[in-house]
């Protein structure tokens, strides 16, 4: 969790408990200059208010409360990215502390493993992970080219990506703005089956600066977009298109190439095809041109593992290889 989200979440929390304390603090005195008990010279339908004190079982219970949060805050994970003393988390809670000393997670697991105390969650997981590992190693051991001929492989593969890709790819794997067709033959890094795995296992950041971290001017954006629509086949205004070619070879080529065919190595787009990741409007383009585009696909292997990645590469190769 970034440090920016760790604040996001901590100052909140903290600033919520102390306002209670505060609040509690001050409702508690008598401001009113008003003696306790006396009226507050308010009537209404036969009701007369005094000055009443809070009753004091009713301000301690808040304030054991408020000590019991904070307490239970630092004993247990509540604020941010912090663990709390106890170390606790829903894989070791079977397990928690062993002798007075805190295990943390992946020793608590193997811990509970060893003494059969495993949570209920891990249970699954581990029957899951007896049964279904043998099947899943041997997907491993076949070479993508001949997975990809696997009908039932390929089955395993279209579940695991409606599982874990379909949120950001959809659920027919044609994507949407800013998340690619996987369908197409368009391939920001390469459509190979070992680049595919490749990119699924570690994950992909492209990233494209405003205006290509570039000395381009706001009135210049408009020109670039129309070379853009030129380079793509695309109509287009003929002299603006003229002005965008001289700005884009003030460096945009360093990615996109001369031609503007793109570079797969470093994920530059191709500008002379028809896909649009970010849209085809011109508001879309220019504003893709003068904001920059940041796009972050996450890595897989630690959440999936290699296996079940093997077995998704093969599914997503087929689908734009039918």
């Amino acid at each position: 969790m970034s440090i920016f989200w760790n604040v996001w979440i901590i100052f909140p929390t903290l600033l919520v408990i102390a306002g209670c304390f505060l609040l509690l603090r001050a409702c508690s005195k008598n401001k009113t200059g008003i003696e306790e008990g006396e009226s507050m010279g308010h009537k209404f339908d036969g009701i007369e208010e005094l000055n009443n004190p809070l009753p004091k079982w009713w301000a301690y219970m808040f304030y054991i409360s408020i000590l019991f949060g904070l307490i239970y805050l630092a004993l247990y994970p509540g604020l941010g990215s912090y663990q709390g003393l106890f170390g606790w988390t829903s894989s070791n809670q079977s397990v928690g502390y062993e002798e007075g000393i805190k295990v943390d997670s992946k020793k608590a697991v193997e811990l509970a493993k060893s003494e059969n105390r495993l949570s209920q969650y891990d249970r699954e997981v581990a029957a899951a992970d007896e049964k279904y590992g043998p099947i899943f190693a041997a997907y491993l051991a076949t070479p993508l080219e001949e997975l990809v001929k696997d009908e039932e492989a390929l089955k395993v593969g279209g579940r695991l990506f409606l599982q874990n890709c379909a949120q950001c790819h959809g659920s027919d794997a044609r994507g949407s703005i800013g998340f690619p067709n996987l369908t197409d033959n368009n391939w920001l890094y390469g459509g190979e089956l070992a680049t595919i795995k490749t990119s699924i296992m570690n994950g992909r950041n492209g990233m494209m600066p405003p205006k290509g971290g570039l000395p381009i001017e706001d009135s210049e954006i408009q020109g670039l977009a129309e070379y853009v629509f030129k380079l793509s086949g695309r109509d287009h205004d003929a002299t603006l298109a003229a002005q965008g070619q001289a700005s884009f070879m003030k460096g945009c080529f360093a990615c996109h190439g001369m031609d503007g065919t793109g570079n797969k190595f470093m994920g530059a787009p191709n500008l002379t095809d028809d896909a649009w990741l970010y849209g085809s409007s011109r508001l879309q383009v220019m504003q893709s041109i003068a904001n920059g585009r940041s796009g972050v696909m996450p890595a897989w292997n630690d959440i999936l593992g290699e296996e079940k990645v093997h077995v998704i590469s093969a599914y997503v190769y087929s689908l734009s290889n039918k």
